[in-house]
């Protein structure tokens, strides 16, 4: 490597497309960045965790909604540069079918948490999520 070459900092997180019947489940951000804006459950994956361990955590944290690891199905993988306003932040985005008796309570970074019928989706939402959801149910959920 030559010395003027410069190492990004990357940060890496977990997102999940949780659907019940033909809802997702969807948080109302707490906090910057997109503070009030619809976005899927998710963060940071914590030092010596998976990522698949760190969706449902992070389903878990925000959501109340508790799922076996196990029970996600990998999406894929989300690195765009600009992704994130805050730096370089890569995702793994994962999916899973919840009951359709599945309850949700806002907590940790969420101020809500809704299930918004896919058909009255937003076409923004926070980051890429859009493109996480779209990806989701092309390849997962429509296979």
């Amino acid at each position: 490597m030559s010395e003027n070459e410069t190492f990004e900092a990357l940060r890496y997180t977990a997102d999940v497309v949780c659907l019940r019947g033909e809802s997702v489940l969807l948080i109302e951000r707490g906090w910057p960045p997109f503070q009030g804006s619809l976005a899927l459950p998710g963060g940071h994956v914590d030092p010596g965790e998976t990522s698949r361990d760190a969706a449902a955590r992070e389903l878990l944290e925000e959501t109340g909604v508790r799922i076996a690891p196990a029970g996600l199905v990998f999406v894929g993988l989300y690195d765009e540069p600009e992704r994130d306003p805050r730096g370089r932040y890569i995702g793994a985005a994962y999916a899973v079918r919840v009951p359709e008796d599945t309850e949700a309570l806002a907590g940790d970074d969420a101020a809500a948490v809704r299930w918004v019928p896919l058909s009255d989706l937003p076409r923004l939402l926070a980051f890429d999520h859009h493109l996480i959801v779209a990806d989701a149910r092309r390849t997962v959920f429509d296979r």
